[in-house]
């Protein structure tokens, strides 16, 4: 089984978006190093919003990047940049990455909205809106040269 992973994230104010795309940068390079990881997609939604979908070898794996490096270190600025903030993971049979549509759907339905310190409506209602155009960004794992 593979484990799907998917995060929503909304900043509050445009200030914040310069440190947020310095943290997101080594953040995808942590990810495209990290044992265990399949393949992704990024990508910016209408309302602001950045989603980051991910396909890992199992849990394990997912975790050992969550909880360590450059994500370890952006996660603590999580409650004071964002406005909105969600995270959903499924296990699926295959490795391929499910569509945007699926994605959102899967959001919405099952979603764990993280605290925020200052949290907008929409997050507070436990909202999440479906995009509607995604020009996503892929991602795969860096191959290492053995020497």
């Amino acid at each position: 089984m593979v484990l799907i992973s998917v995060t929503r994230l909304h900043l509050r104010a445009p200030r914040y978006l310069p440190a947020f795309l310095w943290h997101n940068l080594l953040t995808i390079w942590q990810i495209l190093n990290t044992p265990g990881f399949l393949s992704g997609k990024l990508w910016r939604d209408e309302y602001g919003a950045f989603w980051t979908l991910t396909a890992w070898k199992d849990e394990l794996a997912m975790r050992n990047y969550r909880n360590s490096g450059s994500h370890r270190q952006a996660m603590r600025h999580l409650p004071h940049w964002c406005d909105e903030a969600a995270v959903v993971h499924w296990q699926q049979e295959d490795s391929n990455l499910p569509d945007v549509s699926k994605a959102s759907h899967h959001m919405v339905l099952e979603g764990h909205f993280t605290k925020v310190l200052h949290p907008s409506v929409a997050h507070v209602s436990r909202e999440i809106p479906h995009p509607i155009s995604a020009k996503a960004i892929a991602l795969h794992p860096l191959k290492t040269v053995s020497a």
